[in-house]
């Protein structure tokens, strides 16, 4: 029996249960227990979000959670029950367009989600069933069973080591695919277990199934679903955890709707457009029934009521016919919008599928869209959350160069070297640093936890932290490493570098071979394992002549206390020089007496067999042996950057967005990144709050933290002039349990205080460092900001399953493409090869998709406005009598039809800028920051030039006919000419003025624009020209073709489409361009460049950065 406990494990997991009982091999519960068998969840992963079941109600709920699909639907209603003036079709037809169209593209990006997640719940696994091994498909795996995994296989689910192929017990694991980091780590199986399955195997063929005991477990006795096993043969283990009660799919966050800021914008101005309407209606309804209140209005001898309409109500007469006017101008609501919206962004997103920049050579693979709905949102974003690992740098260590006793070495790439060391600062004692020297890298060849992996005949070697074969001169030492982490297989292969070579661990003995090819060996005694208080680790070992030695490495603030204070002058201005491009360790020996030994040996003999406060007590004997020991030097390692990844931080932030790091790896290593990245510079004065900073002996640790928040909120904040560009900059630096101590401190009252602290210092600094984060607390940062005053768009990016629950948290959520792992990938929006595509996907893509769309929007609500304003104005000359000034085909088709090509593909084709200058002026991201088109201003400018023109053609018409008799016969014009002549002049207007907007024309642009100018003059002579027997009755018979009779219409036509569009041109001719780089951007444009729409809309062609 294997008991549990989940606060070792997983603390603060609020979904796990305190403890859990279980039968290993589902062994029957013995008569002598009291046990109530529990229910766990089976092995299955579930990332989609339909099923074939609730596919149709849920996706129908959502769609009608948007305003204008509720809205339609009960105009259509209205149509069906009520008597209108337009047929059903006109709402219904393009309502299940939108409808159908969108389901369908959710339903098959919901497909891709239901394949990725088969891949997972078949895959075949091998468990033990009876003494026998069965292939089982993952989904089928339950808590108990005794899995079996050979090398380079997968976890199918959260195991508890039980059993390895290895002698000592132990087996490496790389997760990767978790946390994005190659490195291997160690772990155990549980004590004693071994050997009690060895003694039990000779009397049953399955042992797993007839032992118990209770053991205390501890992380390293865990192997997590996800994690690979590596450089071990098998292992036996039993599944404790399955399905989504592991860890991995507990650190996902729910699956969202994601909704863009421009969906947004949209509702707020159907919402206008709304009331609109129903002023219309009321407007219309009211001034009717006081028109038919004067005498012989109501009922004129030619038109008499009925019996039915005598005897209706009055009220419900005027409640129908509110409804017949909120029919009649319905289409001032765009609902093919939505349609145009959809396809917008699903076409859109294939110019990402298809952008070869973003081809990857090296995987052989390119850009991945999972969500096209947010294809705008890469266009708005203001905080991106990145993490370290595998994301900002390649997690490769390369040693640089050393320091030993105050003397920099640097070596030289040069194999007829000797020792391959180059001094470059020429120490004085040659035969004593020699000594130091061969101390110094015997130190960096014991003080780790490295292991040796020895190359078959036919095995190509690789270190096993990087994947990365490197070719050496000398054969025989050729050998592959292994270690729980990639500085120290650095550090090793530097000592290597230079003349000393670790040979491996066997039996408790470390051997090295020194620069004369002689072998050294070291009865390794202790290891004093590295953790993130401490930030050092040390081990003790023997040497042959029986002198015991402690060799300690680790950061610079923590050697330095514990060496003599004249070393440490010698060393301290080669470590910071180094500390902002490269992570720097300093090295320490002592040398052990017996009765310091023995009192060491004790204390962490004793320490590791407590069951109670282990880790604080094995901490005090550390700190207790670590004292007074002697400083040798240092070294500086760099952790490779991914490919331009420096150049993309900086475009980021020139741009005008605040990058912040998010990473579990130690403060140090991330630090050095953050300068490497250029998100610290050397001004950058660097505010720290972490358990380190927090601890004082006057104060508690929340009485600390408080004073340092209102301290860094002083000095960052208030002390901060907002007008100054050349004030201080500051970065920001926190771990995970201080975190958790702002999130979540004792008292409720100050939570709040702590927060809102915490996020001002944040906002107010260029770049924030948070590390030591567990996955759920990157996920709590993200949504803090995005929760904050403004809603800020963020991003979130990363390669590991770590970072899904950010990535799900975040607006807009990327994955990168790695070597090894795809739940980002699978749960991202978006997913590209590398960091560097990051610059391209929201300085051009996003940018584009940004402008674009909000032009299709604005566009929309302006040739609505223009269509269904004439036709209110046209019931004050008619008797309110809901009488139609267009034809029923033109009202269905002017949104399907004859205005909808050229606008879709403006927002697929639209270039007003090149991308070249969006990659090469950063700051032109910052011109269409927070929704810069989609603002009130450029909406109201919209609506008062779709009334200007509105009333311009309805007016400049009437003009026309206060002389109807147009034709030379004499005959006179009747109402459907008079409509048809304000239609035509409507589609020509606004089809001219898109084609004003357009910069970048293509043979698709000229296709649509001057194809659907001229499918409207084909449909409207078709239309009118042939007698159709399945209508009632035949409104625009030879209408057309007689109005393009008479020369008057002509001239009347092409007076009001210039007159229409003269004052947009003139605003843009008469003004001037302002900006050093507005002559780039003229340039940038096609031809004619000198037509530029009205600079309100588009701040981004006059910026001045």
């Amino acid at each position: 029996m294997l008991r549990r406990r989940l606060n070792r494990l997983c603390g603060g997991d609020e979904k796990r249960v305190d403890s859990r009982t279980i039968y290993v091999g589902h062994r029957p519960c013995p008569d002598t227990e009291a046990f109530i068998p529990s229910k766990f969840c089976d092995n299955r992963i579930v990332s989609s979000k339909y099923t074939v079941w609730n596919f149709l109600p849920k996706n129908l709920f959502e769609q009608f959670r948007r305003i204008a699909n509720f809205y339609f639907l009960i105009i259509f209603l209205v149509q069906v029950i009520v008597d209108t003036p337009t047929s059903p079709v006109t709402s219904g037809l393009p309502l299940f367009f939108v409808i159908t169209v969108t389901a369908i593209k959710q339903g098959y990006e919901d497909c891709l989600r239901h394949k990725a997640d088969n891949e997972v719940n078949k895959y075949l696994v091998t468990v033990l069933e009876d003494g026998r091994s069965v292939k089982k498909e993952s989904e089928k795996i339950k808590v108990g069973d005794v899995v079996e995994v050979v090398e380079d296989e997968t976890f199918p689910c959260d195991l508890i080591l039980l059993q390895s192929s290895r002698e000592d017990g132990t087996c490496f694991v790389t997760t990767a695919s978790l946390d994005g980091e190659s490195n291997h780590k160690t772990h155990y199986t549980v004590p004693d277990t071994e050997k009690d399955l060895q003694h039990k195997h000779s009397l049953n063929p399955n042992p797993f199934c007839c032992f118990m005991m209770k053991q205390s477990l501890g992380p390293e006795n865990l192997l997590l679903k996800g994690a690979t096993l590596k450089n071990t043969k098998k292992i036996y283990g039993v599944a404790v955890y399955t399905g989504m009660e592991t860890k991995m799919a507990l650190n996902y966050q729910g699956k969202s709707q994601k909704r863009s800021a421009v969906e947004k914008s949209i509702n707020a101005f159907l919402l206008v457009y709304l009331c609109i309407l129903i002023s219309k209606a009321v407007v219309c309804t009211t001034l009717k029934y006081v028109w038919q209140s004067k005498e012989g209005q109501d009922e004129p001898w030619y038109n008499q009521k009925t019996q039915k309409e005598k005897d209706t109500n009055m009220y419900l007469k005027m409640f129908t016919d509110f409804l017949s006017f909120m029919v009649l101008f319905n289409f001032i609501i765009p609902v093919s919008m939505y349609v145009t919206v959809e396809m917008q962004k699903f076409l859109g997103s294939f110019f990402i599928t298809w952008d070869k920049d973003f081809f990857d050579p090296e995987i052989q693979e390119g850009a991945l869209v999972n969500t096209s709905d947010l294809n705008e949102e890469l266009g708005q974003v203001e905080y991106v959350f990145t993490d370290k690992t595998g994301t900002l740098t390649q997690n490769n260590m390369e040693f640089i160069e050393c320091c030993i006793d105050g003397f920099q070495y640097k070596h030289r790439d040069t194999w007829s070297e000797v020792d391959g060391f180059t001094v470059t600062d020429g120490p004085v004692n040659k035969l004593q640093q020699k000594e130091k020297e061969e101390l110094f890298l015997r130190a960096l060849c014991l003080c780790h936890t490295v292991q040796v992996k020895e190359a078959g005949s036919e095995e190509v070697l690789t270190d096993q932290v990087d994947g990365i074969d490197e070719m050496r001169p000398q054969l025989e030492e050729e050998r592959g490493f292994i270690a729980s982490s990639p500085d120290e297989i650095a550090l090793v292969k530097g000592a290597m570098k230079y003349g000393f070579t670790f040979l491996g661990l066997e039996s408790k003995s470390m051997k090295i071979k020194n620069r004369e090819n002689n072998i050294e060996e070291y009865k390794l005694l202790h290891v004093l394992n590295f953790d993130p208080v401490r930030r050092r680790m040390s081990v003790i070992v023997q040497t042959k002549s029986g002198e015991t030695l402690l060799f300690c490495k680790g950061a610079d603030s923590s050697i330095f206390p514990r060496v003599k204070p004249e070393e440490v002058d010698r060393i301290r201005m080669h470590v910071e020089r180094n500390a902002t491009g490269y992570r720097t360790l300093c090295v320490a020996f002592k040398q052990l007496s017996a009765e310091e030994y023995a009192v060491a040996d004790t204390g962490l003999r004793e320490a590791r067999l407590a069951l109670q406060d282990r880790e604080e007590k094995l901490i005090a004997v550390y700190n207790q042996v670590e004292t007074g020991m002697s400083l040798i030097g240092a070294t500086a390692v760099e952790d490779r950057l991914q490919e331009e990844a420096a150049e993309t931080m900086e475009a980021l932030q020139g741009a005008g967005m605040k990058v912040w790091v998010l990473t579990g790896d130690k403060m140090e290593t991330a630090k050095s990144t953050c300068y490497a990245c250029r998100l610290f510079q050397r001004g950058t004065e660097l505010l720290e709050l972490t358990l380190r900073t927090l601890e004082d002996e006057r104060l508690k640790r929340e009485e600390k933290l408080r004073e340092l928040l209102q301290e860094y909120h002083r000095k960052a904040v208030q002390d901060a002039p907002s007008w100054s560009t050349a004030n201080q900059d500051y970065g920001f630096i926190i771990d995970g349990a201080t975190l958790s101590i702002v999130m979540n401190p004792q008292h409720e009252v100050d939570a709040s205080q702590y927060k809102s602290l915490f996020l001002q210092i944040c906002q107010n600094c260029t770049a924030v460092l948070c590390c030591r984060m567990a996955p759920l607390q990157k996920a709590q940062i993200v949504k803090m900001v995005k929760t904050s005053k403004g809603s800020p768009i963020t991003l979130s990016i990363g390669d590991g399953a770590n970072d899904v629950s950010m990535i799900l948290e975040a607006h807009v959520g990327i994955g990168i493409k790695g070597k090894e792992g795809r739940q980002a990938v699978r749960n991202s929006d978006y997913a590209i090869p590398k960091l560097k595509h990051l610059k391209k996907l929201l300085l051009a893509h996003g940018h584009l998709y940004y402008v674009r769309i909000a032009h299709l929007v604005q566009y929309f609500f302006y040739k609505n406005l223009c269509f269904i304003l004439p036709q209110f104005l046209y019931q004050f000359f008619c008797g309110y009598s809901q009488q139609p000034l267009y034809d029923a085909a033109y009202l269905t088709m002017y949104n399907i039809c004859f205005t909808s090509m050229p606008i879709l593909a403006y927002s697929l084709l639209e270039q007003h800028i090149s991308i070249e200058i969006l990659l090469d002026n950063a700051t032109l991201y910052r011109e269409i920051a927070n929704n810069a088109m989609l603002r009130w201003r450029p909406f109201l400018y919209w609506t008062l030039l779709g009334i200007f023109q509105g009333l311009l053609f309805f007016f400049g018409v009437r003009f026309l006919f206060s002389n109807p008799a147009l034709q030379d016969n004499g005959q006179v014009f009747g109402n459907w000419s008079y409509g048809t002549i304000v239609f035509t002049v409507l589609v020509f207007t606004v089809t001219l003025k898109l084609a004003l907007d357009t910069r970048h024309w293509t043979w698709i642009n000229h296709f649509v624009i001057w194809g659907s100018l001229a499918f409207y003059v084909f449909f409207s002579f078709f239309w009118g020209g042939i007698i159709w027997p399945f209508l009632k009755q035949q409104r625009l018979y030879f209408v057309f073709a007689n109005m393009l009779s008479s020369v008057s219409a002509w001239l009347v036509i092409i007076i009001l489409i210039i007159l229409s569009l003269l004052p947009e041109i003139l605003l843009v001719v008469l003004r001037k361009p302002r900006g050093p780089h507005s002559r780039q951007v003229y340039l940038s444009l096609p031809f004619p460049f000198w037509i530029l729409p009205f600079y309100h809309i588009h701040p981004i062609l006059c910026y001045s950065p």
